[in-house]
């Protein structure tokens, strides 16, 4: 499977026609439910201080997330969702070459340009997985950053724990590994990694989290990297001051104090993930298993049938299309729009 992200294109006004009106927004992979009742009490309890600065750089968000991670707070820098300690971590190692798979998460090639930094991408292999042979081959004296993603974006396809831990001892120490588990809460437990052991044996590499697809807190943006020592520091560097809202700590807190209603949600989206899965195969349309609250549907047509029937997705220029999971209504209308497409 061989998919490039999609370039803009300029429609022709001679032959514009009139938007299908957008009825569905499956395009971002967002949480389709509100955030949970009690980190919404949370937040809106935080905001009577809205008038005050939060911490000049925070210092209690990275010790509520390392206490339940069981990590040092000095191990968590955190930011403006993924996206931004993303951001954090390229300016921190000034310039050089950002080796990824393709495709992969949007952000990816923006902000390497953003950081001044060459795109190495290296297609996926048959499978819709990242090719961690052909990757490990790409690490050269420029390389800068490597980026993983598991469950990786757009397939949802996994890397197997035993591959990731043999992909990171080839790797040499002075290239940091950045592993993106935007979307760990998805996978099952035994498909989680030990980080405490991959942090201690790769003093290299950096875990990738956020609080936006699982815990359904995309507008706050909050998210986080776990690592170890100079590396981290260098990070922390980047840090904006002033730029974690003290509703943050709010929201985190409760989103951990409500573990049990977090996991009743998650089972809820995989549940109709794997239904509508199944849907869509009987009607040939070959769906890969997905790990993460999305699902990758291959082309040709799928994205413009989607498109016809006013369903918002991320489109492919091979006519394939990721979209988001979880609200059944969603689904069967999804189902709707291409029953009839193979």
């Amino acid at each position: 499977m061989t998919v490039r992200l999609v370039e803009p294109t300029t429609p022709s006004h001679r032959f514009r026609t009139t938007a299908t009106p957008t009825l569905f927004d499956l395009g971002l992979s967002e949480n389709p439910f509100a955030p949970l009742p009690s980190v919404l009490a949370a937040v809106t309890a935080a905001l009577i201080q809205a008038n005050r600065y939060p911490e000049f750089l925070p210092e209690e968000l990275p010790r509520v997330i390392a206490d339940h991670l069981g990590v040092s707070p000095d191990d968590v820098v955190v930011g403006a969702g993924a996206t931004g300690v993303a951001m954090q971590v390229m300016r921190a190692l000034d310039g050089g070459e950002l080796l990824t798979s393709t495709p992969t998460f949007d952000g990816y090639p923006i902000m390497a340009e953003m950081a001044g930094m060459t795109l190495v991408p290296i297609p996926l292999d048959s499978g819709g997985g990242q090719d961690l042979a052909a990757m490990r081959r790409a690490v050269n004296r420029r390389t800068s950053l490597v980026v993983l993603c598991r469950p990786h974006n757009p397939t949802g396809t996994v890397l197997d724990a035993a591959a990731v831990r043999t992909f990171l001892a080839a790797i040499p120490h002075r290239v940091p590994v950045l592993l993106d588990e935007a979307y760990v809460e998805f996978l099952d437990p035994a498909d989680r990694l030990d980080i405490h052991t991959l942090l201690r044996r790769h003093p290299n590499l950096l875990i990738l989290r956020t609080f936006s697809k699982a815990y359904g807190l995309a507008g706050l943006r909050i998210g986080y990297c776990v690592g170890r020592g100079k590396l981290v520091e260098r990070i922390r560097h980047q840090q904006l001051p002033f730029g974690t809202p003290t509703a943050s700590v709010a929201a985190v807190r409760a989103a951990y104090g409500a573990g049990a209603e977090l996991r009743d949600r998650v089972d809820r989206i995989n549940g109709e993930r794997d239904r509508l899965r199944i849907t869509l195969r009987a009607c040939g349309i070959d769906v890969p298993a997905s790990h993460a609250n999305f699902l990758y549907l291959p082309g040709p047509g799928v994205a413009t049938a989607l498109r016809r029937a006013g369903i918002k997705a991320k489109a492919y220029p091979d006519g394939s299309a990721r979209i988001t999971v979880g609200d059944p209504v969603a689904g069967h209308a999804v189902h709707a729009a291409l029953v009839d497409l193979r």
